[in-house]
């Protein structure tokens, strides 16, 4: 037997996390006054002084104190509008805040679910006492429409078996993209956290195209270059709502961040998860080309990656279906250890776990014969029922921190010691 420690932390989707999104409507670039955008912008045009005052003070009563600047958001969408339908500079401030605010709308980023972590340690591990670390979690917030966004939580875990979460401040605020034209496939795309907000109030929603439907399961880690200095980067799963292709989300700070499309024939499938430094010179990554097996995909470039040599296969009952990556392989002293997924009958997610070796990660030195974790009548209920799945875990002294996904409906916390995992290992 494994031993686990669980936490009582459990957190859930929250219909009150709210934040302000664009509401687009289409315009005609070839003529883009016409439309009901155009409509739209006239009919507030047409509004004596007074009315819009009215109107906009019903604005304001009704939101400006669930969210972040509404003033500047409103001013900001007004802008883009302007632009957009080449508007004069001779119109009100009012108006021009209540154009905006009529291209607004209030999105519930995780009515939905809230679920598949992933952690690493914070770029600010300063004023911590001996054996305390800073931490960020990303987590897959799912709200209207099914759509994936990219939420964070700051926390602190301690000696032991123990951490905390730090509250999530009032309002959340999606990233910033500054970028004045279309973003075309291949682009690089940057985005910036607000200079107000917090790492644990920052969104990031889709942008281009290939992401509309969705940012899906950022396994996060920190990745250590060759000259020593230090990057965050997650793999995730852009998807159109159609077609899936993975992709990179890189930041040095978490206050920056670039959006980077993978490329080489790897990138059609899910689940890619990056060695957190090179081996022998190559980049390595773990991939389910697939959608069977587990892979081991090397390469010269970072964001270049074909195709790979078969690494694991299902074996046991609980994975016969299929076996995955649950996040990064992490360092230790005996080789890597990955955290899998297995899919068995009743298409049961379990979590489990195989060790690699650390200069030759092709060489498989064990696996668990039995799951680490798996659905059990407290934790099989929720929007997909009988999951649970994580994108990533973090060594906190001779443990593994662990959290974890439940039923794509919450996200759960666990402790595992190392050695009773490796000592269950075949």
């Amino acid at each position: 037997m494994i031993d686990v420690i669980h936490s009582a932390m459990r957190l859930k989707a929250d219909a009150s996390r709210v934040v302000v999104r664009p509401f687009h409507i289409p315009i005609d670039p070839e003529n883009p006054g016409s439309g009901r955008v155009g409509r739209i912008v006239r009919a507030v045009l047409a509004f004596d002084e007074v009315q819009a005052e009215k109107v906009l003070e019903i604005v304001f009563k009704d939101f400006e104190a669930r969210h972040w600047q509404t003033r500047n958001v409103f001013n900001q969408r007004y802008d883009q509008i302007a632009q957009a339908l080449k508007l004069n500079g001779s119109i009100s401030p009012v108006r021009r805040e209540l154009i905006g605010a009529y291209f607004c709308h209030e999105y519930s980023y995780a009515a939905a679910a809230l679920m598949n972590p992933s952690v690493v340690l914070h770029p600010d591990q300063s004023g911590l006492s001996a054996g305390s670390r800073r931490i960020v979690l990303s987590l897959r917030a799912v709200g209207e429409g099914h759509i994936s966004s990219i939420a964070f939580r700051e926390g602190i875990l301690s000696p032991g078996a123990q951490f905390e979460l730090g509250p999530e401040p009032p309002f959340a605020i999606a990233a910033a993209h500054r970028h004045d034209g279309l973003v075309r496939p291949g682009d690089m795309v940057e985005i910036h956290r607000q200079e107000d907000s917090t790492i644990s109030g920052t969104l990031i929603f889709p942008i281009t195209p290939e992401q509309s439907n969705g940012l899906e399961d950022l396994r996060m880690l920190q990745f250590a270059h060759d000259d020593g200095s230090l990057e965050w980067i997650g793999t995730y799963t852009a998807f159109n709502g159609r077609m899936i292709r993975s992709e990179f989300l890189r930041t040095i700070d978490f206050r920056s961040f670039q959006m980077q499309a993978i490329r080489g024939s790897a990138a059609r499938n899910k689940g890619m998860a990056l060695f957190p430094r090179k081996i022998g010179g190559e980049f390595m990554m773990l991939g389910r080309q697939d959608g069977e097996n587990l892979f081991l995909i090397r390469s010269p470039e970072i964001d270049l990656w074909h195709e790979g040599e078969l690494l694991i296969a299902p074996k046991y009952p609980w994975e016969t279906v299929q076996i995955g990556n649950c996040g990064a392989p992490i360092e230790i002293d005996e080789g890597w250890l990955v955290l899998t997924h297995g899919v068995g009958a009743m298409r049961k997610y379990s979590i489990g776990a195989v060790l690699l070796d650390l200069n030759d990660p092709s060489k498989v030195l064990g696996r668990t014969t039995d799951p680490l974790l798996a659905p059990g009548d407290e934790d099989r209920e929720g929007y997909v029922p009988n999951v649970l799945y994580t994108c990533g875990a973090l060594r906190h002294g001779d443990m593994l921190f662990m959290p974890y996904g439940v039923a794509d409906s919450s996200v759960a916390f666990a402790f595992v010691p190392i050695a009773s995992l490796l000592a269950a290992m075949r």
